[in-house]
Parts: C-alpha cells; sequence; structure tokens
C-alpha cells in the first residue's frame, strides 16, 4: 500500500484547487509523507513457503542484495521486491566483481560480461506483462556514477513512475511478468532493449527464452533483477520467497545464494 499512498498523495495535491480549500494539499502531503515512510517499515515475513524454481539464468554468477543476505533484500518491499536478487554474471573466476570500480566513470553495457546473456522461463507459466522500449544506458558502477544513479534512478524514476501511474516501470526497466499459476508471478528486470522473445498472453514452459540481461531502468550495470510476488500488479503486490539449485564450492545446494560469493547453476542447461 505505499505506492498507492504516495500517488493518491500526489493527486490530491495537484488538483488542490479544483477543491476550492487546502485540506486536499494538506491531506497530499500527509499521506505522501506516510508513504515515503512505509517504504522503510519493516513488515512481517512472507507466510508463504519458498517456492522452488529454476534458475533464470545459466553459468557462473554473483548474488547481490540476495534474500538469502537481509530481507527487504533491496531495502524496500515496494514493487513486492522483498525476496528479489540481483544476478550478475562472473564466468572468469579469475577476475573478482566488485560493485563499485575507480575507472572508468562509465562505461557502455556491451562491456560487461552479463550484457546480452539469456534470460529463460523458471517454471510454465503465461506472460501477463511485456515491456521493452527503454534504452540502455551506460554503467554507474563508480563512484560519481552512484551519486547519478541516486539522483536519477531512485528520485526522478520513481517519481515518474508514480506520476505516470506506471507501477515501477521506469525502475524496472525492460521487464517480463509471468503467471507461474497458484498466485505466483515471477519478475524479470533491467531486460536488454530489443531481446524481448515473448508477447503478453504468451504460454511458456520452463526453459523457453524469454529476452535477454541488459541495463535498463534503476541499474548500475547489466543484470538480472529477479523476484516472485503473489499478484500481477507491482503497486499491489506483495513478494513471495523463493528457492533454487545451485553449487558453490563444489557442493550442491537448495536456498537462494548470498554473500556475494559466486555460484553456478544446475538444471538450466
Amino acid at each position: 500500500m505505499r505506492m498507492p499512498l504516495v500517488v493518491l498523495g500526489i493527486v490530491l495535491g495537484l488538483t488542490e484547487r479544483l477543491h476550492g480549500s487546502d485540506w486536499a494539499g494538506r491531506a497530499g502531503l500527509a499521506l505522501i509523507a506516510l508513504g515515503l515512510v512505509l517504504f522503510f517499515v519493516r513488515s512481517e515475513a512472507s507466510d508463504r513457503a519458498p517456492v522452488p524454481v529454476r534458475s533464470p539464468v545459466s553459468g557462473r554468477w554473483v548474488p547481490v542484495n540476495s534474500p538469502a543476505d537481509r530481507v527487504p533484500s533491496h531495502g524496500t518491499h515496494e514493487l513486492g521486491q522483498t525476496y528479489a536478487i540481483d544476478l550478475v554474471y562472473a564466468p572468469d573466476p579469475r577476475s573478482e566483481w566488485r560493485p563499485v570500480v575507480r575507472y572508468p566513470l562509465a562505461a557502455r553495457p556491451e562491456t560487461f560480461p552479463a550484457f546480452g546473456q539469456p534470460v529463460t522461463a523458471p517454471a510454465d507459466g503465461v506472460v501477463v506483462q511485456v515491456s521493452g522500449w527503454q534504452r540502455d544506458h551506460w554503467s554507474r558502477n563508480s563512484w560519481p556514477g552512484l551519486a547519478y544513479l541516486m539522483v536519477e534512478g531512485v528520485i526522478f524514476r520513481s517519481v515518474l513512475s508514480m506520476l505516470t501511474l506506471s507501477a515501477g516501470r521506469f525502475v524496472l526497466g525492460n521487464h517480463v511478468v509471468l503467471d507461474l499459476g497458484d498466485g505466483v508471478h515471477a519478475v524479470f528486470a533491467h531486460l536488454r532493449r530489443g531481446s524481448l522473445r515473448v508477447r503478453r498472453g504468451d504460454r511458456v514452459k520452463a526453459g523457453d527464452l524469454l529476452g535477454e540481461v541488459g541495463n535498463s531502468g534503476n541499474s548500475s550495470e547489466p543484470h538480472l533483477h529477479f523476484h516472485l510476488m503473489n499478484g500481477p500488479r507491482h503497486l499491489t503486490a506483495s513478494g513471495i520467497p523463493f528457492t533454487i539449485e545451485y553449487l558453490q564450492d563444489g557442493v550442491p545446494r537448495t536456498g537462494v545464494p548470498g554473500g556475494t560469493r559466486p555460484f553456478n547453476t544446475v538444471g538450466t542447461g
């Protein structure tokens, strides 16, 4: 309910003159403030058992902002991303991934190994949302880039999403939402423009190609943002935990990788 409160507050503020009273402006500011505060209020963890799915990517990856490390994993429950995970492709064990670099200040997305990596369906499902027109921007993983990301991404994109009632579209970038059945919906965000292989209404099987990893939306570098939620609408959905099978240090595991420790996928060939 956080995002709807903020949206309602903005609407009341913008239509204050139509009501002929300043009560609408005061109510709008109060709703906006309440919504923003609730962004950071910890809610109860989902009482639903984790849903087992296939990994949506294949190869060697680094888990970032993982629910294995904290919940909510991205610092907010908004957009149904309580149990979201960011996956960065790291095919070379000799090259350590770093969240922040000194140089270059920005780089083209195609210079990153994750850019263009296939993203596949983690289970059978139906495509309920597709958005693929946003550009893939340069990286923002330097200190100046991260500062810009906070302003342009966290503030501008979030506000733009609210003003256009687009449910976080400008934050998620190019994305796909799958209905996996039983009230479970899977979200794949920051996809590459022009790479989407599905349309709304398509039925897919586990392992079918959905698109490619990109760097659209609120993203510091090419990676896949993945999470499960209990409805198709980002504004009102709540996050659902999940598990995948993976290899870490050569040991088969079932759960969610974390600690920015590289892992290898299994069963996604």
